[in-house]
């Protein structure tokens, strides 16, 4: 009964280790966490169209849950970018962006992606986000990363803008550009400008001052929190709102009542397809980041336990008010870099961020959106990269296909379309791969008893022994591209006598295969020619002893290649 219950609330397991040296250090971990995730979680909020209050609600319960539920010991969770981005575009689908209703239904996805996480957890299901490939992840994410760069054009700007793919947003963005707002650009750049300047040159100067590491990071780590706090101040000295300039606002101060989303069979009907993609595409982002980091420490991380942390999360971000929420790879790496030693500083962190929503929400009123939004692109610059584009290019035509593809439809039709064609054309490309089982026709390395491919070495064959390598499993899909392989074989070497299949790559013969390799046994006797296996596994020989095929086999079975090839030339070569 105690291991079932660390199983599904590993809270058990680190927490009776906990100490007080673990409290010291969760508990600096949190702070600098706090001091990042509060103006990250208003920025995230924005970007998702929601009121930045939801992005403080979605930043407090899923913290506190993951502590209980999740077994990465450094994973924070939050609001995060590209889940952010896919709220925005599932939720305007079926309601008026800045209504209740927009609100209300971005909660409701919130609770059905959590949902939806919780479920596959529990039946062990987390190879579905298998199916989501590197290239296609890494494709939709740089192309999200520009969506959502482009998409916060309108803050820096103060311009309006609409469109959920590139194309709308450039054209909306191009017929306003004449009504740019002057003080909110100079707000924007100067915040992007700044931004820039705290990550990449602040703390080498902070250092040359006398800082300590220690203190420089954490000054850098703070850097939005500065800027934030710059560009208030000098909006509300300036008295910039009445030159238009957009600002966050009065936010409702004190924590958020807890009640569960209105979710009807309509509701859910409409929701579901984008639920399932943030799920898959939030979860393959967290277990990223979790193992990464739980490898450098040398912990484990249980893949189905995190899927049932993220549902519960995400159903603790609903009922809170927030909205759907998943591993984030910034806040993570800086929680990992602060020290944190156990999911308890994920639970500190949002006490921080409570008391922030409970004390510090008056101070945002003069929050300029454009400070936010350069927030937003400072953070999202990471996500474009295209160096990796260029070598799945260079690496593989087809993975760079279905990685291409997914650019190009998630920037030009939208980001549920994108991720979608990618996983399709992911899987066509598997399928077809499958199809096409790697052989090669091997001959004796001299002097070695090694076989290796005839293209590619210098080795020595015999006319009347043709040695096939098979480098695939043996099932349906693959087995007839085999076949037509062995029927060209024979009829370019109309000398040859023996055929040897070397299964030492193969772990399993299905059923069609099992049939087919009888059909090929059975032509090969009708040209006189023999079949014969070698290097066969223990499991496939074990299964093979209990049927026809090995009964009615022309040749024989051998032990290792070696031994059949030595074997037949033998014969031929005997008077």
């Amino acid at each position: 009964m105690p291991k079932l219950l660390a199983r599904y609330f590993p809270i058990f397991d680190w927490g009776k280790e906990y100490s007080k040296d673990h409290l010291i250090a969760d508990g600096t971990a949190a702070l600098i966490v706090t001091i990042m995730l509060i103006p990250q979680s208003l920025a995230y909020a924005l970007l998702a169209g929601l009121p930045p209050e939801v992005g403080l609600y979605a930043s407090i319960a899923p913290l506190v849950l993951y502590a209980i539920f999740g077994t990465s010991r450094t994973l924070a969770v939050g609001p995060v970018a590209v889940v952010s981005l896919m709220t925005a575009t599932a939720t305007s689908m079926i309601a008026e962006p800045g209504t209740i209703g927009y609100i209300e239904t971005a909660i409701a996805l919130a609770m059905l992606s959590g949902v939806f996480l919780t479920v596959m957890g529990l039946f062990r299901l987390g190879f579905i986000a298998n199916f989501l490939s590197h290239p296609v992840m890494t494709g939709f994410i740089t192309a999200s990363g520009i969506l959502i760069a482009i998409s916060q054009l309108k803050h820096i700007l103060g311009v309006p803008m609409t469109g959920h793919n590139l194309p709308e947003q450039l054209v909306s963005l191009i017929e306003k550009i004449d009504e740019i707002n002057t003080p909110t650009l100079l707000i924007g750049v100067g915040s992007i400008l700044f931004l820039i300047f705290v990550r990449n040159g602040l703390r080498s100067l902070l250092i040359k001052v006398g800082l300590s590491k220690k203190i420089a990071d954490l000054i850098v780590k703070a850097g939005p929190v500065f800027a934030v706090a710059i560009t208030i101040i000098l909006t509300s000295a300036l008295a910039l709102e009445g030159r238009n300039v957009d600002i966050v606002g009065l936010v409702p101060q004190g924590l958020p009542n807890l009640q569960t989303p209105n979710l009807n069979l309509s509701l859910i009907r409409e929701l579901s397809t984008a639920a399932l993609l943030i799920s898959l595409v939030g979860f393959v982002e967290s277990i990223s980041v979790a193992q990464t980091l739980a490898a450098k420490r040398r912990q484990q991380i249980s893949p189905n336990q995190e899927l049932i942390a993220l549902g519960m999360s995400n159903i603790g971000s609903s009922v809170s008010g927030g909205y759907p929420v998943t591993g984030g790879f910034a806040r993570s790496v800086v929680n990992f870099d602060a020290g944190a030693q156990t999911p308890a500083a994920g639970g500190l962190t949002a006490v921080g961020i409570a008391l922030a929503t409970l004390y510090l929400t008056p101070l945002l009123y003069f929050l300029p959106k454009a400070t936010l939004a350069a927030t937003i692109i400072i953070a999202v610059l990471s996500l474009v990269k295209v160096k990796p584009i260029i070598e799945t290019w260079q690496y593989s035509k087809g993975d760079f296909f279905a990685m291409a593809l997914t650019i190009i439809l998630t920037l030009l039709i939208g980001v549920e379309i994108g991720i979608v064609a990618g996983v399709v054309a992911s899987f066509i490309l598997f399928m077809y791969r499958t199809t096409v089982p790697h052989y090669a026709v091997v001959g004796q390395v001299s002097g070695t008893e090694h076989f290796r491919n005839v293209k590619r070495h210098k080795v020595i064959t015999d006319p009347r022994v043709i040695s096939v390598r098979i480098d695939e499993s043996l099932y349906f899909s693959n087995i007839r591209y085999l076949e037509n392989a062995i029927n060209n074989l024979v009829a370019a070497h109309p000398e040859c006598e023996h055929i040897i299949l070397m299964c030492s790559a193969v772990n399993l013969i299905d059923t069609s295969a099992l049939e087919s390799l009888e059909a090929i046994n059975d032509r090969l006797k009708e040209t006189n020619i023999k079949l014969h296996l070698s290097e066969v596994k223990g499991p496939v020989s074990d299964r093979l002893a209990h049927t026809h095929f090995l009964q009615n086999l022309t040749g024989n079975v051998y032990l290792s290649q070696y031994e059949a090839y030595k074997a037949l030339t033998a014969e031929k070569t005997a008077p």
